[in-house]
């Protein structure tokens, strides 16, 4: 983008065509006129070159001229710049992977699936944001600590199973402090875990709620979620010489323990009993902690003065040059 700083000055450009008006008729004005009797012997003869491009000293001084005129109007050039200050939110999904999360109330998926593609829209959503991945059953491992690469998040929550029987179970206070460990050195301006649990406390060595009051010190929010419908829910059950048959399974989630979290934490509590539930929720959750964003947008210009006024010199000095050298002449 271009624009001129003082622009007033181009009122001046108004004298240009009027000093090419004026050269025209003084040109005219001083042509020589001789009388005679026979012209024969002039017809064959023609202008000079000198003759013909002298109007070229004139047309030089005008350009001068009318480079100094944009030179004092100042042009410019300008390029818009932008900069951006964010106020990031430090993320870890805690998410249950005990065998229960097979229980397939969550059609057309088991929790474990729907919990997965739930939880990869709302990575998809975030921007600017450091996310983290936290996975639970009878232990507690970090699947990804908080990164801003959500591609490598994204594969490593594609690829979550549920626990096999060696450390199966629900340590959701164990969950807890593990996240709380990826979080408890980040400066962001906002710290958060987002648990998601189909269950009860049942293992590990801190309860959910010390883990809670730890993550409160340190300035941790939790937003709990209890996936699961209300009753029963249909659980398969592998058999080598029948196959897949399902059963009904009581769905126990400890709701009382969950909701203590969320207030201890300053939190809040959902209750997801199929997908769109538990997609809303994400996206509640989503809203309610949005990355603050300032962006300050400014100009800079580049000032050509100096070029203009240059090229208008070297112009005069060029019709100087000329004026005493090739097209000078003689008294």
């Amino acid at each position: 983008m271009f624009r001129f700083a003082d622009p007033a000055y181009l009122s001046l450009l108004l004298i240009v065509p009027a000093l090419a008006v004026w050269y025209w008729r003084g040109l005219r004005a001083r042509s020589a006129h001789m009388r005679y009797s026979d012209v024969g012997l002039f017809k064959g003869l023609g202008r000079s070159a000198k003759q013909r491009l002298r109007p070229i000293l004139f047309v030089l001084r005008l350009l001068a001229f009318t480079l100094l005129i944009i030179a004092l109007a100042r042009l410019q050039s300008g390029s818009k710049e932008t900069e951006i200050t964010t106020e990031g939110v430090d993320i870890v999904l805690a998410i249950d992977v005990s065998s229960s999360m097979l229980a397939e109330d969550f059609k057309p998926h088991n929790r474990l699936e729907a919990a997965k593609n739930v939880g990869r829209d709302f990575i998809k959503g975030r921007s600017n944001d450091r996310l983290g991945l936290v996975v639970f059953a009878g232990e507690s491992f970090t699947q990804c600590p908080l990164t801003l690469d959500y591609g490598v998040l994204l594969t490593l929550l594609h690829e979550l199973k549920v626990a096999d029987r060696d450390w199966d179970g629900t340590a959701i206070g164990m969950g807890i402090v593990n996240a709380v460990n990826r979080l408890r050195n980040s400066k962001a301006k906002s710290k958060v875990i987002i648990l998601l649990t189909d269950g009860e406390n049942n293992k590990g060595e801190v309860d959910p709620v010390t883990a809670a009051q730890v993550a409160s010190a340190l300035g941790i929010k939790i937003y709990t979620i209890g996936a699961g419908k209300q009753g029963t829910a249909m659980y398969p059950v592998d058999n080598p010489l029948m196959g897949r048959r399902y059963v009904p399974m009581q769905v126990r989630i400890d709701e009382k323990t969950l909701r203590q979290i969320a207030r201890i934490t300053g939190g809040t509590y959902f209750r997801a009993t199929n997908t769109n539930k538990l997609k809303k929720i994400y996206d509640e959750i989503s809203k309610m902690e949005q990355t603050k964003i300032k962006v300050k947008e400014f100009t800079r210009y580049q000032d050509y003065f100096i070029y203009l006024l240059s090229a208008a010199l070297i112009l005069l000095l060029l019709e100087l040059i000329l004026a005493n050298t090739w097209f000078k002449r003689l008294p």
